[in-house]
């Protein structure tokens, strides 16, 4: 039961050994035919008119239930 159990930490040691000694590869150039052009500026910022009043509706609070009177 123990050497099966060993069997993927054997793998992850073997996985890690070889992602260490890979050599990176460089990245390759993509040409593609479309030129690209620098963004365009954009406008500056303007301020919106708001709504006046608040942003959210009035607070609400739970309903009280009545108690009942009992009459002696």
């Amino acid at each position: 039961m123990m050497v099966i159990l060993k069997i993927p930490i054997v793998y992850l040691c073997l996985v890690v050994y070889w992602a260490v000694k890979a050599e990176p590869e460089p990245p390759e150039v993509v040409r593609s035919g479309v030129r690209e052009e620098p963004p365009q500026p954009r406008a500056p910022w303007t301020p919106r008119n708001r709504r006046p009043g608040p942003r959210r509706g009035p607070e609400r609070t739970p309903a009280r239930a009545r108690r009942a009177t009992v009459s002696r």
